[in-house]
């Protein structure tokens, strides 16, 4: 059995991941990527925030589309927090570093229009869009072609979901 000073040493031991990308492109990869997370979970809660205060004539068909970008966004945050780890960097570890990170900002207000809401999001997947373009460049420095290679599927899901949220918003 292990001494309390070799409990103490191995508790202060890092999180040592072995990863053939350098030591200064695995921090400004994980930096980027954990924002990129923090901002994903920001997004994900201002989404459902704004399903489960929809109103108005187009209820169902905004409750329900947002319900499906909700599950588009909360299902990238594993990925790409395992993704940080898998190349060597330490990711978040509570909502507090979650709201240091995120660069999108939250809305708690009693009450948004629909279109403002569908507007807001709209705008919010935009700015991930080129978050996401940001650290892809950062990989393609990096040759750290797995992460890119997942980064170019969201930003392809993303464009999307700034599509339907246009197309909803239009004036016609």
């Amino acid at each position: 059995m292990a001494n309390r000073a070799e409990l103490n040493e191995r508790r202060k031991a890092p999180l040592a991941t072995p990863s053939d990308i350098r030591p200064g492109a695995v921090k400004n990869i994980s930096g980027a990527l954990n924002a990129l997370v923090a901002d994903v979970f920001a997004l994900y809660l201002k989404t459902k925030n704004f399903h489960w205060h929809m109103s108005g004539p187009h209820f169902r068909d905004y409750h329900l589309l947002l319900d499906e970008h909700g599950d588009q966004i909360f299902a990238m945050t594993d990925p790409i927090a395992e993704r940080v780890r898998k190349i060597g960097g330490t990711t978040i570890r509570s909502i507090g570093h979650i709201s240091r990170l995120q660069r999108l900002d939250d809305n708690d207000a009693e009450f948004v229009d629909p279109g403002d809401m569908l507007s807001e999001l709209r705008e919010d997947n935009k700015a991930l869009v080129l978050s996401m373009l940001a650290a892809h460049g950062l990989c393609d420095e990096a040759n750290d072609v797995a992460t890119a290679s997942l980064l170019e599927n969201w930003i392809d899901e993303t464009q999307r979901r700034v599509w339907f949220l246009f197309e909803a918003t239009r004036k016609q």
